[in-house]
């Protein structure tokens, strides 16, 4: 098994869509990870302590996606029920 350059990894340009039974919900998903998470993942070698904040900068960017993503759900967690029970409790 080669492993390659350990020490500066090559990416490529992302995963292939495996061949399953469901093709189309396959592709959506790649689709959706391509959207949210567009970049190369930062490489983290040796950092220093001077380094240190724009190595978590670069972590923050290339997972802005998923904080996102995660902001937009907790926001649709606390508003539904919230505008439900206005709706039901206090009707004109």
């Amino acid at each position: 098994m080669e492993l390659g350059n350990i020490s500066q990894p090559v990416y490529g340009p992302g995963p292939v869509a495996p061949e399953t039974s469901t093709p189309l919900l396959v592709i959506m998903v790649h689709g959706f990870l391509q959207l949210v998470q567009p970049n190369d993942p930062p490489i983290a070698g040796t950092p220093v302590l001077c380094c240190l904040s724009f190595f978590l900068s670069q972590l923050l960017i290339y997972e802005l996606g998923f904080l996102v993503c995660a902001a937009i759900g907790l926001l649709f967690i606390i508003l539904v029920p919230l505008v439900g029970c206005c709706f039901c409790c206090c009707r004109l």
